[in-house]
């Protein structure tokens, strides 16, 4: 969509699901503004997901402002080309002002005054209030060490991966034990092709306990309607690692140490490269037993929620290991393992280096609460743990979102009352 118009009330930056929930509510207030998105509306579920792909959480978390999930299957897990379905049904619905294929090259502000100067490869507009809602997730991380790889070995970053069939023969390393890297090395490994997993401490939670999903009961136990600053590690989480299970077949636990007993050879940290050697620290044990406390802790507070309520439930369990690492190997040698390609599943960076403004920590991070910065008409929606859990999710964008529109609207209206004020003070005095 073409728009002659250059100021705007709101201009939002990102036309993924948080920015178009966001359209969604200030038009719901009658609110002027634009999406400003650098590719096309939601792209990254249909150009960042493998084929495979599927969601991790149950489909009636799916529910985005006036568009939840209405399928036959609320327990169950879309796979992607029913989430793309989804969301396209979201962005016609929302029709939100847009313009795709835009990049912004620098939001700041306009001079000595509140406006703020977004600058763009359409051109120049301005806006009153500035909404980023382009994710916390922009730059692929990948190590240096990538570089020393040999020119035939075949690298892909999680984000570029699709299906097995894009490798040339031989063993594949992942390096990641994350959601996408758990649920990659699973993909290549029920494709029968030999994995290499390189681990970290990425921790796990059990898919079913209990008698229901976990999501369900951590609902239940309000888990996804605490504040990050209630939780004890305050911002901290925002650092964590997302826990590893599938929304696969219907859903299951993922557990490394199963695929260990199936023929995926597992390693500690990936850490150099040696001549032809991969090198490893020895700590695979503690990131399995690491993982598996975490499992064990949740299905505890999800027990001592059943006592206490004392729901109905069938008996509690806990997981014991079906394998153990008997030894800690260090190194690899990517010729007799027959490695022939690597995937770098260990995350991305945010890129904020285009809002020039004062509300970022030393990490590049802005600094905000609810997504609103101590810079007035900054604000940020989207991001992990922006609000919630689900801040960066399906289940509490809408939630964000309308608490913005309100902060938005809010700042609106006192500006156009001071403005009032102002032009009935000088009414009175002529």
């Amino acid at each position: 969509m073409l728009t002659k118009t250059t100021h705007y009330s709101v201009v939002i930056v990102g036309g993924g699901q948080s920015g178009l929930s966001l359209s969604h509510c200030l038009q719901q207030r009658g609110i002027d503004h634009l999406v400003i998105e650098k590719r096309s509306l939601v792209h990254s579920w249909r150009t960042q997901r493998w084929d495979s792909f599927c969601l991790v959480t149950p489909n009636w978390q799916c529910d985005l402002p006036g568009w939840p999930y209405k399928g036959a299957d609320p327990h169950g897990f879309m796979v992607k080309d029913e989430i793309n379905a989804w969301l396209a049904g979201f962005v016609e619905q929302v029709q939100a002002p847009a313009l795709e294929g835009v990049t912004v090259n620098k939001v700041s502000r306009a001079g000595e005054s509140d406006r703020y100067t977004v600058d763009t490869s359409a051109g120049q507009f301005t806006a009153d209030q500035v909404v980023v809602a382009s994710g916390g997730y922009h730059k692929p991380v990948i190590p240096r060490m990538a570089e020393r790889l040999p020119a035939g070995i075949v690298q892909y970053h999680s984000a570029q991966y699709r299906n097995p069939a894009q490798f040339p023969e031989g063993a594949v390393l992942v390096v990641g034990c994350g959601q996408s890297g758990s649920q990659i090395a699973e993909d290549l490994h029920l494709a029968g092709r030999k994995v290499f997993l390189a681990t970290g401490n990425a921790p796990r939670c059990a898919r079913f306990y209990r008698g229901k999903d976990a999501v369900d009961w951590l609902a239940d136990m309000k888990y996804y309607d605490m504040p990050v600053t209630a939780h004890p590690l305050r911002e901290g989480v925002r650092d964590n690692t997302n826990h590893y299970l599938t929304g696969r077949d219907g859903g299951r636990d993922i557990d490394l140490r199963a695929f260990a007993n199936e023929g995926m050879e597992l390693y500690g940290l990936l850490t150099g490269m040696e001549g032809d050697a991969l090198q490893f620290q020895p700590n695979l044990r503690e990131h399995l037993d690491h993982a598996d406390k975490i499992y064990n802790g949740i299905n505890a507070s999800i027990d001592k929620y059943i006592e206490i309520n004392r729901i109905d439930a069938p008996p509690p369990e806990r997981y014991v290991p079906v394998w153990e690492p008997k030894e800690e190997r260090t190194t690899v040698s990517l010729r007799a393992s027959g490695i022939t390609s690597v995937v770098w599943c260990i995350g991305f960076l945010p890129d904020f280096a285009w809002v020039d403004a004062p509300v970022f920590n030393g990490k590049g991070e802005p600094v905000h609460l609810r997504g609103v910065t101590h810079q007035a008409g900054l604000y940020f929606l989207g991001l992990p743990w922006l609000h919630t859990w689900g801040s960066g999710r399906f289940s509490g964008v809408a939630r964000d979102a309308h608490y913005l529109a309100e902060q938005i609207d809010g700042r609106r209206k006192n500006v156009q009352g001071s403005a009032l004020s102002r032009e009935e003070s000088l009414a009175s005095v002529s």
